[in-house]
């Protein structure tokens, strides 16, 4: 391609609504175009790069048996509600774009597509002998974030490859898993990524288990805690650990103190000279159920300790039965005007203890008539410790359990992990933190969908069982800008070649020198020819806007028919480190080739 003959644009400053390096760095090179907010236009450079990313993608699907398809981004509502996904996603999430036809029927643009498939297997899958089976596609999602940003990162609009397995059994489902774990280390290795596989958790899309595949950058919305020694490495919404060890209490004897102002685990601990692993502290939440039904949940846990509200969420949806709902819609720490609706009177909060009284929540029909209280693991074992008194500018110290406290039922690990903390299958190893950009994730789904939407198969005795389903998803349009993420400098891309929009540029310093053309045409022609796909900037500017373009956007090798045809040579740039050398004419196509086969091997 002629860059004169090509739709290609660049800008030397950052656009204004750009924050990330790599969101900025596809806009000023001319990759994308913002239309609105959260939707992007992929121009010519850059489909070309998800055409590439999709074929990588493609092919290391098809190697383990996979087949493609592809499926209806208009799903009825009826088939969310079979699963039991419509409230979450709509209201509790709200991520999805709902709406009415002219025939009153709501209707969704899809997210994901667990619900469909899984009425594609219901209708047609019959015996064991159709299973495995694993189906994908690569396709535009939608999703109604709240708050878009970072360009393709976190777009309302964006390609997705999404796969989709059926098993037998658990085993079964064990190595197609393993499968797509390989699956997807291959594909971001064979892009030029630099990972992280880590442990995950699966939020909406619910199961067992899951996997996220996290390209490591500065940028990165997520953090990863992981040891040294490679053995873990987790999400933090899903990071476990051992906390540090409680310090000694001072205080050997139960009594109420006036301890003004320490509404505060600092400001309290500071006031008492005490260490905050011998503090309870107790966090009030206020849960919503897609049942309407409003839960007041009291979290007892350590004062040097945060709560994990993905984790507590999680422990909430276990124990949504109890209160006739099925999942949970809003989580929140209730502000003054929340408690309004529900309290009876003013809670002293600051000082809060883990037996404060059910009084404090109101007699009304959509809320549950007593606290829902969860002891992290964290204040099980305190012995003499402080906590508050249920009065404001008062505490106890000297408490323990079975004493003057009851230890709730609710057990439960809800704080959050940390950097620093030791690791649990080696206290020796300390977790070390890292960003990183979510662009995979694979989960077992088990039989949640299958059992909510009657999909059986029959086994070999006759029996009829539900299917046992995964799911695996790629970011295809997120890894190539997690890529650039990952990987420029202040002059701009620096794709890795299997993934680059060209392998070449050939660039002609002076348009008006007829061997300097003469010579680009020539290498230009003989470099496609040879595979090597090649762009060929033969624009009327200045050689240093030639140079420059060339940086921006990130091609690998650029070619320069400059003063070194007169010795029959051309230098040659190879963007990623800036080595230049020069190179006779006749031996440039051979070496290009090398290198380039070298660097996607």
């Amino acid at each position: 391609m002629r860059l004169s003959q090509m739709l290609f644009v660049t800008l030397r400053d950052d656009p204004a609504d750009a924050e990330i390096p790599s969101h900025k760095l596809l806009l000023r090179a001319g990759y994308i175009r913002r239309i609105g907010s959260g939707v992007y236009a992929y121009l010519p450079l850059m489909w070309r790069v998800l055409q590439k990313v999709s074929q990588i993608v493609r092919e290391e699907m098809n190697a383990t048996g996979a087949q493609e398809c592809l499926l209806p981004q208009l799903q009825p509502a009826e088939l969310w509600r079979e699963s039991g996904r419509w409230d979450t996603y709509t209201k509790a999430e709200g991520i999805m774009f709902a709406l009415t036809d002219r025939r009153e029927q709501e209707l969704a643009l899809g997210p994901t597509h667990e619900e469909v498939i899984t009425m594609i297997a219901r209708d047609m899958i019959r015996s064991y002998r159709q299973l495995p089976l694993n189906l994908y596609q690569i396709q535009t999602k939608f999703r109604d974030e709240i708050r878009p940003r970072f360009g393709l990162m976190r777009g309302r609009e964006f390609i997705m490859k999404d796969a989709y397995s059926f098993n037998a059994d658990e085993e079964s489902l064990k190595k197609t898993y393993q499968d797509m774990y390989q699956a997807y280390s291959n594909m971001l290795r064979r892009s030029g990524l630099s990972f992280r596989a880590v442990e995950a958790d699966s939020g909406a899309i619910g199961g067992t288990g899951s996997t996220e595949f996290m390209v490591l950058a500065e940028a990165g919305e997520d953090e990863v805690l992981y040891t040294e020694d490679g053995q873990y490495a987790a999400n933090v919404e899903k990071a476990v650990s051992l906390p540090a060890d409680a310090e000694n209490s001072p205080f050997t004897s139960y009594e109420k103190r006036e301890t003004p102002g320490t509404e505060t685990i600092e400001k309290l601990c500071d006031f008492l000279k005490c260490s905050p692993t011998q503090v309870v502290k107790n966090v009030l939440y206020q849960a919503l159920y897609d049942n309407n039904t409003t839960v007041l949940v009291l979290v007892s846990i350590r004062g040097d300790q945060e709560v994990n509200e993905v984790k507590l969420q999680n422990e909430l949806t276990k124990l949504a039965s109890e209160y006739g709902g099925n999942a949970v819609l809003k989580l929140i720490v209730p502000d003054a005007d929340a408690q309004k609706k529900w309290a009876a009177k003013p809670l002293p909060l600051g000082y809060v203890a883990p037996d404060i009284a059910d009084d404090y929540i109101q007699s009304t029909k959509d809320v549950a008539p007593k606290f829902l209280r969860l002891a992290d693991k964290t204040v099980v074992d305190l012995k003499n410790f402080v906590t508050g008194a249920n009065e404001s500018g008062y505490h106890v110290v000297g408490a323990n359990w079975d004493k003057q406290f009851t230890l709730p039922e609710n057990i439960v690990d809800i704080r959050k992990a940390r950097p620093g903390d030791r690791a649990i299958h080696n206290p020796e190893q300390t977790l070390k933190s890292a960003r990183g950009i979510e662009v995979g994730h694979i989960f077992q789904l088990g039989t949640k969908y299958s059992i909510a939407m009657g999909a059986t198969y029959t086994n070999e005795q006759g029996e009829e069982k539900p299917l046992v389903m995964g799911c695996y998803g790629v970011g295809v349009s997120r890894l190539a800008q997690a890529a650039v993420e990952q990987s420029y400098d202040k002059d701009g891309i620096i794709w890795p070649v299997a993934i680059a929009p060209y392998h070449a540029i050939v660039t002609i310093p002076n348009i008006n020198d007829a061997q300097q053309v003469e010579i680009a045409e020539q290498l230009y022609t003989e470099l496609n020819q040879a595979g090597i796909e090649t762009l060929l900037d033969d624009r009327n500017e200045r050689a240093g806007v030639k140079f420059k373009d060339a940086d921006l956007i990130g091609i690998p090798y650029r070619i320069v028919t400059g003063r070194a045809i007169a010795n029959g040579k051309v230098e040659v740039v190879e963007r990623k480190s800036r080595n230049s050398q020069e190179i006779h004419i006749t031996e440039v196509v051979s070496t290009l080739k090398g290198w380039i086969s070298q660097a996607v091997s």
